[in-house]
């Protein structure tokens, strides 16, 4: 068969930086139809400075170029190339479609509402077929979009119903080979920029990280295998996924899941792997409940759009935040006086990662105790973290701050309980707060104002309080605080 018969077709890689389970090869005719890659560092997305800082930090930056270096390769041994620009993709796109005669692009559509005007650019610009796929998603959906509309506003309700009436979707096969598209000598691949060309400072290596995440499938698929198979973690992941110190307390696949260099689908299946080759349990059900959250926030993001990214939230709370600059920055900078907070920041500015809980005590911290625009959070966070993903980041936020997907009103972590709960003896603070805490020890670590320390930037129970009535103020529902006999609640009508 006369490989010059099918079609030209450009596969346009966004956040499936990945050949397994890959949306793009799946109506392909691999023995017939031809095939280039492209990849493109929109300079709108990555490099916008917002509040002082560009939308990418190094970290998250450096851990992206290393995963489309890693396509790129793997690309190559199937017999077809990635090529790499950066720039507008609507500008860049045609222009690309006429030089190498292309009679198709394709991509696989995004929830995001940026990510949707981009695609609607460029539709409007390209002359050729398109192939536009539906948004990624974990479980076998028909229409991801038709789903979203009729998607519950409470994450318990999702998942009921997924539990009962959805299938997991199974990883699609990578092909051995692909038949490549003839690329002009006119027509240059592109270099692969650094760190230095994007004007970013250096993503030095940090020898207290939890992890030396490198970016990549190749990476990403160690992973899976290390931390599930050969370490057995996955069997006590339950008990253990709260950890705040170590390379191994929490699966830690986010930044590989969140750029696509490995897919929620092929983690689900390596689990119910797992599980028939040693142990189900609740930790085995536990990651696939991780994976549905996940899910529902890509959903939650197609549902509301632009709704998520305003101040009253999806929920449309209209509430007060009179936390100022100062709060801001130093709660950003690790300079709050509260040890657990100031920790998990550092080790966020520094590593581009952070657990999960204290992804979450440093979000209640700054939207309640602080009082301080949610989203000015949710921007940093976009620029620190190396698994930033608009979906799970900005759902997570606006549920944080009492304005998005949270079915139990006002909620607020005490975050010396907090500490009390996961950082016992105080290492985790001692660990990334060596010049501050070194001579305090167990519960003191976390107190350091009651043995001659600076107080910090706020009393942490009246703070709580004050959100609390910030927040019944703005919802009208009414709470008699923790000793009432009694809780009323009720919704404004508005």
């Amino acid at each position: 068969m006369n490989p010059s018969s099918g079609t030209r077709t450009l596969l346009w890689f966004r956040r499936q930086l990945r050949t397994d389970d890959q949306p793009l090869f799946e109506r392909l005719d691999t023995a017939q139809d031809q095939v280039v890659g492209v990849w493109i560092l929109d300079p709108t997305e990555h490099l916008t400075v917002i509040d002082g800082e560009r939308r990418s930090g190094s970290n998250r930056m450096q851990f992206l170029l290393e995963t489309v270096d890693d396509l790129r390769s793997s690309l190559r041994a199937m017999g077809t190339e990635l090529i790499i620009r950066v720039g507008n993709p609507a500008e860049i796109l045609p222009d690309l479609i006429e030089s190498l005669d292309i009679d198709c692009l394709s991509f696989v559509e995004e929830p995001g509402t940026e990510e949707r005007r981009v695609e609607r650019e460029v539709m409007d610009r390209v002359r050729v077929s398109v192939r536009r796929l539906p948004p990624e998603t974990l479980l076998e959906l028909d229409d991801p979009r038709a789903f979203a509309g009729e998607l519950p506003e409470v994450f318990s309700s999702f998942r009921r119903d997924a539990e009962k009436h959805l299938d997991h979707g199974q990883p699609r096969d990578r092909p051995l080979r692909v038949v490549p598209v003839g690329i002009p000598t006119e027509v240059e691949c592109g270099r692969l920029p650094g760190l230095v060309d994007l004007d970013l400072p250096d993503s030095d290596d940090e020898p207290r990280a939890v992890l030396d995440f490198r970016g990549g499938e190749s990476s990403g698929r160690d992973r899976i295998r290390e931390w599930m198979h050969e370490g057995d973690h996955l069997g006590r992941y339950k008990q253990t996924r709260n950890g705040m110190l170590g390379p191994d307390y929490s699966s830690k696949f986010s930044p590989w899941l969140a750029i696509g260099a490995i897919s929620s689908r092929r983690v689900a299946s390596e689990t119910f792997r797992y599980e028939d080759e040693r142990i189900a349990n609740d930790s085995t059900y536990w990651l696939r409940f991780e994976l549905l959250w996940r899910e529902f926030f890509r959903l939650h993001l197609l549902k509301h759009g632009p709704r998520l990214f305003r101040l009253s939230g999806p929920a449309d709370i209209r509430m007060q935040w009179p936390g100022d600059d100062e709060r801001f920055e130093r709660w950003r900078s690790g300079r709050t006086g509260v040890p657990l907070i100031d920790a998990n920041m550092r080790e966020l500015s520094t590593t581009g990662f952070m657990s999960n809980r204290g992804r979450q005590i440093v979000a209640s911290f700054l939207a309640k105790n602080l009082g301080v625009d949610w989203r000015r959070g949710a921007r940093w966070f976009e620029h620190a973290l190396i698994d930033y993903c608009p979906a799970a980041n900005w759902g997570n936020w606006a549920y944080a701050a009492g304005v998005g997907a949270d079915p139990r009103g006002f909620r607020g972590f005490d975050v010396l309980k907090q500490a009390r709960n996961y950082d016992a003896r105080g290492d985790y603070v001692r660990h990334w707060l060596p010049d501050r805490l070194e001579a305090l020890h167990g519960a003191a670590a976390h107190v350091p104002w009651e043995h001659g320390g600076e107080p910090p930037i706020v009393d942490s129970e009246a703070s709580l309080d004050a959100a609390r009535v910030r927040w019944e103020t703005a919802t009208g529902e009414v709470h008699r605080g923790k000793r009432g006999r009694s809780v009323r609640r009720r919704r404004s009508r508005r």
